[in-house]
């Protein structure tokens, strides 16, 4: 189906869209998120939001920025959720555009509720997460047969900004054997202690993406014994999103975009052709 024959839903007047913006590349886009942002009047955006994106707004809708940066000011959860109801009650059509999925730690569900509460039309568009597009254009893939046959997503900081005390690393690092944890960098010291304590090697690969799906992403390759060593070196600065496990491997043969840029890859990074050969 061509663009043109996309027609998509009506924006109505006095409702809010909650939509994903994908994790930065505006290819990423879904055609309801395009839709909405042809029709908003209002657009209410993170900081993860690029520039080119934005430009695909309708000429005249008011931009209104939401960003938080940890340890920078930015505007309370509360107040962005009430502006959202303001414009709505003012008979604009308002569109909520968040980096990622809306529902994935992008507090899309506390914004919608207050929404309900004071009884505001809404619908939500669901986005591609930076833990499934980061990983699948740095080349490391959420599921391999023979590596999991499971992942579990999480978030390196609460609501308080510090390293979750309610999650249960122990269980986390025995029972997942890929970990992908968001808003982590900060405290990567502290997590990475919890895992090796959990029983997670030394050894086992670590790859943190920066500037996922962008012309400019970062890909820094490591192991949970070395990562501090060689994030110091590295000088990659947050947001990132962390991949613990054996998938990260897979990246010597998978990582598509380096193979543009003259990488070579290797058709069987785990050596499993060799097992099978002399098994």
């Amino acid at each position: 189906m061509s663009r043109a024959a996309f027609k998509g839903e009506t924006f109505r007047p006095g409702t809010v869209w909650l939509v994903g913006a994908g994790p930065g590349d505006p290819g990423l886009l879904t055609l309801h998120a395009v839709s909405a942002l042809e029709q908003a009047d209002v657009v209410v955006y993170d900081a993860l939001v690029g520039r080119q994106v934005l430009a695909m707004a309708r000429k005249g809708a008011e931009l209104h920025y939401a960003g938080k940066r940890g340890g920078k000011p930015s505007p309370s959860q509360r107040d962005i959720s009430l502006l959202l109801v303001e414009k709505a009650k003012a008979g604009k059509r308002v569109l909520r555009l968040k980096g990622g999925d809306p529902f994935v730690f992008g507090r899309g569900g506390e914004e919608a509720l207050t929404l309900v509460e004071h009884s505001v039309p809404f619908r939500v568009v669901p986005g591609i997460s930076a833990g499934l597009g980061g990983l699948a254009y740095a080349g490391i893939p959420l599921t391999h047969r023979g590596i999991n046959q499971a992942v579990a997503f999480v978030t390196g900081h609460d609501a308080t900004g510090a390293v979750p005390d309610a999650q249960d690393w122990k269980a986390l690092a025995q029972g997942s054997p890929v970990l992908v944890i968001y808003m982590a960098m900060k405290h990567w010291a502290l997590i990475r202690e919890r895992l090796l304590a959990a029983g997670r090697p030394a050894g086992e690969p670590v790859a943190f993406i920066r500037d996922a799906t962008l012309p400019d992403q970062q890909v820094l390759e490591t192991t949970l014994g070395n990562s501090l060593a060689d994030l110091d070196r590295s000088a990659l600065e947050p947001p990132a999103v962390v991949v613990v496990g054996k998938a990260v491997t897979m990246r010597a043969g998978l990582d598509w975009l380096g193979a543009l840029g003259g990488r070579v890859l290797i058709a069987d990074p785990l050596g499993e052709r060799a097992e099978r050969d002399t098994g």
